[in-house]
Order: C-alpha cells, then sequence, then structure tokens
C-alpha cells in the first residue's frame, strides 16, 4: 500500500494580478506552513519523500514546514490561472473577478470553457494538464511507503477528480473549497486508487487561528 500526502501550498500573493507576482508565499502563507510543519512533526509523521513543483511558493511552502524537499516535478506545477482568465476576456468578454465572490462563479466558467475547447490563448490544453497530472499521481502511488507533496488546488482538484471519477463542474466545486495548506490524502490500495482524506486544516482549527483560513 503506498500512502499520497498532498498539501496546498500556504497563501500566495493573492493580490497580484499575473502569475509572476502571485508566485511567492504572503507572511500569512509562511506561518500557516509552520503551523502545518509543527503540527506534523508533533503527530510524529514520517515520510519516504517530500516531493514539489518547480513553482516558488510550493517550495517555500515545503520550507517553511521543516521540509527538505527531495524530488522536484514540474507535472505538481498549478494551471495557468491568469492566463485562463486573460483568455475569457478577450475570447468570450468575461471580465477577470474583483472580489472572492466573483471568483467563486468565475473559476467553474474558466473550467468548462477550457475543458470544452472554447479557450485558444491558453498556454496548455486541459488535456494536457489532466493528463500530466494523472500521470504524476499515478508514478507517486506506485512507490512504496508514504509521499508528501506541496502543490496547488488546481492539482489537488484533479488529482480528486482522477481518483473519485469527477465530472469538470464537480472538480470546480472541489478546487472552490481547498484551503490554503489544506491536506488530502490518497490510498493505493489492493490496485484501487482511493480518498483517503480532504481538505484537513488541524493545525488552524484552534479559534485564535481562525483568521488563517484562507481560500485565495
Amino acid at each position: 500500500m503506498s500512502d499520497l500526502l498532498l498539501v496546498r501550498h500556504g497563501q500566495a500573493m493573492s493580490h497580484a494580478t499575473d502569475e509572476a507576482g502571485y508566485d511567492r508565499l504572503s507572511e500569512l502563507g509562511h506561518v500557516q506552513a509552520g503551523w502545518l510543519g509543527a503540527h506534523l512533526r508533533g503527530a510524529g509523521h514520517r515520510f519516504d519523500r517530500v516531493v514539489t513543483g518547480t513553482l516558488t511558493r510550493q517550495q517555500e511552502t515545503a520550507r517553511a514546514m521543516g521540509l527538505e524537499i527531495t524530488d522536484i516535478d514540474p507535472r505538481l506545477d498549478e494551471l495557468s490561472y491568469f492566463a485562463l482568465a486573460g483568455a475569457m476576456q478577450t475570447e468570450h468578454g468575461i471580465p477577470a473577478p474583483r472580489d472572492a465572490t466573483e471568483f467563486a462563479m468565475h473559476l467553474p466558467q474558466v473550467i468548462t470553457y477550457w475543458a470544452t475547447g472554447r479557450l485558444s490563448g491558453c498556454p496548455e490544453p486541459y488535456d494536457a494538464f489532466a493528463a500530466r497530472v494523472t500521470a504524476a499521481i499515478d508514478a507517486l502511488t506506485a512507490l512504496s511507503g508514504r509521499s508528501l507533496v506541496v502543490t496547488s488546488g488546481g492539482v489537488i482538484g484533479m488529482a480528486i477528480r482522477h481518483t473519485l471519477g469527477l465530472d469538470e463542474p464537480n472538480m470546480a466545486k472541489i478546487m472552490l473549497q481547498i484551503l490554503n495548506s489544506s491536506m488530502h490524502r490518497l490510498h493505493h490500495v489492493h490496485g484501487t486508487l482511493m480518498l483517503g482524506g480532504f481538505n484537513a486544516t488541524p493545525h488552524l482549527d484552534a479559534p485564535d487561528r481562525a483568521h488563517a483560513r484562507t481560500f485565495v
């Protein structure tokens, strides 16, 4: 049996307007990651490998957790949301969201347009994103032991879609619920990939840490 713990990176620079500006942790993101690392150490968790994508916010999260990165896999990089949002506006006149409420409506639209081939001005086709993420998950779950993977919300959403056989609208709903620094567990048992846990944040559950339960 293999055990895969997926961690979404801590809060990034949420007011950024492009990928480069977004791709680093906020001060709170560093705190979230530090609390998560302390929780895992306190609970006695040990991992055979620690894997991230190539993104700065993913690697900063792993290091703020007090972990040594053993492998970097670009298949775990996030979808290009800013490019997709730009294509939505240019090609369909749908503006980028201005707040969290608008984002909750915008993301499912983006995923639907992208998945059905209605966005041409984006760096990666939907099928290519799906294929690379599922290939990375399958490769990790084929390994024995325990893997900790620090990645991003879209990757985790796609991993859960792959595990549960979700359609794209329901995958988008999953993505909207994924908290910064949350944990998601996959098990590969008897040849079957199973979801063992979703969106766990025990390190943020204390009342005085309610402010740290962030989605963006």
